[in-house]
């Protein structure tokens, strides 16, 4: 498993005439145990959410409509840009990544993540979050 942010496109089933399933599965497309899930949705364009790391917390992100962008940064200051753009296209977030993040008007954000909330496993000063050393 590559331990940094990427994403992964999941398979589509189904047919224009039909519509179409898209299936996360633990362990087959998401490569940790699937602890919570969570969604957000009527973000206005303007604000930007995220501005957080997680010291724990895997997480895979879908845009389940609209389009989200990801800002991301590492602690060794590797900076990617990622768009969500499509319900089938999945973003890998791993622990320790700084991420800054921006919805179209209609976007909802669906979330699979590794642990429970909880506040502690947050890095919300991003100086905090650089200094910070693992091992």
């Amino acid at each position: 498993m590559i331990n940094k942010p990427h994403l992964i496109h999941f398979n589509k089933i189904g047919s224009p005439a039909l519509g179409y399933i898209t299936i996360a599965e633990e362990q087959e497309n998401v490569p940790f145990e699937i602890k919570r899930v969570y969604w957000t949705y009527y973000t206005p364009q303007d604000v930007v959410r995220g501005g957080h790391a997680h010291k724990c917390l895997q997480q895979m992100i879908f845009a389940v409509s609209g389009t989200i962008t990801f800002n991301t940064e590492d602690l060794q200051g590797n900076k990617q840009t990622f768009v969500l753009d499509h319900p089938s296209k999945g973003l890998y977030l791993p622990n320790l990544i700084w991420r800054d993040i921006h919805f179209t008007h209609s976007a909802v954000l669906l979330c699979l993540a590794s642990e429970n909330y909880d506040e502690k496993d947050y890095f919300r000063d991003f100086e905090e979050f650089k200094n910070y050393h693992h091992g």
